[in-house]
C-alpha cells in the first residue's frame, strides 16, 4: 500500500513540473509582448510630410522647316570604260616587243606595242607594186592603140559613131583599166597587212594581261593582249527607287552633261582616301531582282597618267569604294535626329503648357543621323530626344531652364520616419543643417523626450 501511494505521489510531481516548464516562458513571452505594446503607445508617433512628385525633365529640340539637301549613300567597285583584247590579223612571227609590254604597262594611243615579222608581207606588197606597174603599162599601151584605130577609122571616110566596138579597140581599153584598179587594190591590200603586222595602243591605255611574247609565233585570230582605257574609270552605283528622284542625273544622250556630286572613299594603305566626281550618266533601267537603279560616276584620269599630276592620288581598276551622292535640295522639310523616332513613325513632342504630345509623322526617309518628315509635325515644335520608360500622352514634363512645378495630384502624404521639417528640408536640398539648426532640433528633441518619456516610477509599476 505505501508503495502504490509512493509512485501516485511521484506521477504528480512530474506532472506539476512539466505544466512549469510550459507555463514559465509563455507567460514571459506574453510579458514581453505586453511591455512591446505598452512602450510602443507611449512613444512619439513619426512626423507626416508631403512628398512632390517632379515632372521628369527631358532633353529637347526646336525644329523648323526649311531646304534639306539629301545624301545618298552607295558602293561599287571601280571598272575601266573601256576593255579591249588584242587579235592579230595576220600571221608570223613576233619579231620585237615594247620595253613596256608587261602587266601594268602604259601605252600612249598609237605607240606600238610588238611588232610581227614583216618580211613576208614586204615582199607581198612588192609584188602587188609590180603588177599594178605592168597594168599601168598595158594601159598606156591599149591607149594608144584605140587612138591610132580611131585615126584609121576617120581616113575611110566613114562617121565615127557608125564604127565597130572593136574597131576602135574600147574593150581591150577597158580590160586594161580594169587591171590597173585590181592591181591598185592588190597593193592597197598588202600595204595594210603589213601596216597589221605592228600591234599599236587603240586608245591611251595600260596592260591588263598578255598571252604571247618575242620569238613566238602566231596565227591569224590569236589573241595577243588585253588593254583598258586610262582617260577615265566608272563605279556603277545601286539606288533604291525612292531615292533616285533626289539625284541630278543628266538626260538620255547628253553624254557631256554633268549631274550630281559624288564623293568616294577607300581605306588603302590604313588610310582613307578620297575623291571627288560626277555622276555621267544613268542605265536607264530597273534591276529585276534587287529593284534598284544603277547610275554610273565617272573617274577622269584614274591612274594620273595622262595629266601627269603628281599629287593626283590614284585609284586602281577594282577598288571596292563607298560612294556619298550630294543630291538636290528639296523644300519644305523638317530634320529631326534619327534618336528622337519612337517605333516606326512616332515622336514625342512638348507643348507649351509642357504636356506630352504623341503624334505621328510621315517619313519621306532616313539615313544614319537624321529622319526627314514631310507631314505630321508643326514648325517650331519640340521634340523630346530624352527616352522616357513610361510615356502617357498629357503628362508633364520640364525642360531645361524650367522652374520646378509643384502637381498637386502627385501630392501624397507619407511618414517620414521621424524625421523633423528641417532635416526633411536639408535632404531634399543635399546639404547637411547648420551648427545652430542641429542644436535647434537637439533641444526639440529632448522637450519631446522629456514629455513622452515616462517617469521612474510608471517604469516600475510597469
Amino acid at each position: 500500500m505505501k508503495t502504490s501511494d509512493r509512485q501516485s505521489s511521484h506521477t504528480v510531481n512530474s506532472n506539476a513540473s512539466r505544466t512549469k516548464k510550459i507555463l514559465i516562458p509563455l507567460g514571459i513571452f506574453a510579458l514581453g509582448l505586453v511591455i512591446f505594446f505598452v512602450l510602443s503607445s507611449m512613444a512619439p508617433k513619426p512626423a507626416k510630410h508631403e512628398i512632390v512628385k517632379k515632372a521628369p525633365l527631358v532633353d529637347a529640340v526646336e525644329v523648323k522647316r526649311g531646304k534639306v539637301v539629301f545624301e545618298i549613300e552607295s558602293q561599287g567597285s571601280i571598272s575601266p570604260r573601256t576593255v579591249t583584247t588584242l587579235v592579230s590579223e595576220v600571221s608570223g612571227q613576233i619579231k620585237n616587243v615594247s620595253d613596256k609590254f608587261v602587266v601594268g604597262g602604259f601605252f600612249k594611243k598609237g605607240e606600238q606595242i610588238l611588232e610581227i615579222d614583216p618580211i613576208s608581207y614586204e615582199v607581198a606588197l612588192l609584188q602587188a607594186q609590180a603588177r599594178l606597174d605592168g597594168a599601168n603599162a598595158k594601159l598606156i599601151e591599149e591607149k594608144a592603140r584605140s587612138e591610132q584605130a580611131e585615126k584609121e577609122w576617120e581616113l575611110t571616110g566613114r562617121s565615127k559613131n557608125n564604127a565597130p566596138i572593136l574597131a576602135l579597140r574600147k574593150p581591150q581599153l577597158q580590160q586594161a583599166v580594169a587591171d590597173v584598179k585590181a592591181a591598185e587594190a592588190d597593193v592597197k591590200s598588202a600595204q595594210i597587212k603589213l601596216n597589221r603586222t605592228k600591234i599599236v595602243a587603240p586608245y591611251d591605255a595600260m596592260l591588263k594581261a598578255k598571252t604571247v611574247d618575242v620569238g613566238q609565233y602566231v596565227s591569224t585570230g590569236s589573241q595577243l593582249a588585253t588593254t583598258f582605257a586610262v582617260d577615265y574609270a566608272e563605279v556603277r552605283l545601286p539606288i533604291k527607287e525612292h531615292d533616285i528622284t533626289y539625284i541630278d542625273i543628266p538626260a538620255m544622250g547628253k553624254a557631256k552633261q554633268r549631274g550630281s556630286q559624288v564623293e568616294l572613299t577607300s581605306v588603302q594603305a590604313g588610310k582613307i582616301k578620297r575623291w571627288s566626281t560626277f555622276i555621267s550618266r544613268s542605265e536607264g533601267i530597273v534591276d529585276e531582282t534587287s529593284r534598284v537603279n544603277y547610275v554610273i560616276a565617272q573617274i577622269d584620269d584614274p591612274y594620273g597618267l595622262i595629266s601627269n599630276d603628281q599629287l593626283t592620288e590614284v585609284l586602281p581598276i577594282g577598288t571596292f569604294v563607298n560612294a556619298k551622292i550630294i543630291g538636290i535640295e528639296t523644300p519644305n522639310i523638317i530634320a529631326i535626329p534619327r534618336k528622337a523616332l519612337r517605333g516606326a513613325n512616332k515622336i514625342y513632342t512638348v507643348a507649351d503648357d509642357r504636356k506630352l504630345d504623341i503624334t505621328e509623322v510621315e517619313i519621306l526617309r532616313s539615313d544614319s543621323q537624321y529622319v526627314y518628315i514631310m507631314d505630321g509635325l508643326q514648325d517650331g515644335s519640340h521634340v523630346v530626344l530624352t527616352k522616357l520608360a513610361t510615356a502617357i500622352g498629357g503628362m508633364s514634363l520640364r525642360l531645361k531652364g524650367d522652374p520646378e512645378p509643384v502637381d498637386s495630384k502627385a501630392i501624397k502624404p507619407i511618414e517620414a520616419d521621424g524625421q523633423t521639417d528641417k532635416q526633411t528640408r536639408m535632404a531634399e536640398k543635399g546639404s547637411p543643417p547648420s551648427e545652430e539648426e542641429s542644436e535647434g532640433e537637439e533641444s526639440d528633441d529632448k522637450k519631446n523626450n522629456q514629455e513622452n518619456e515616462p517617469s521612474v516610477k510608471e517604469k516600475g509599476d510597469l
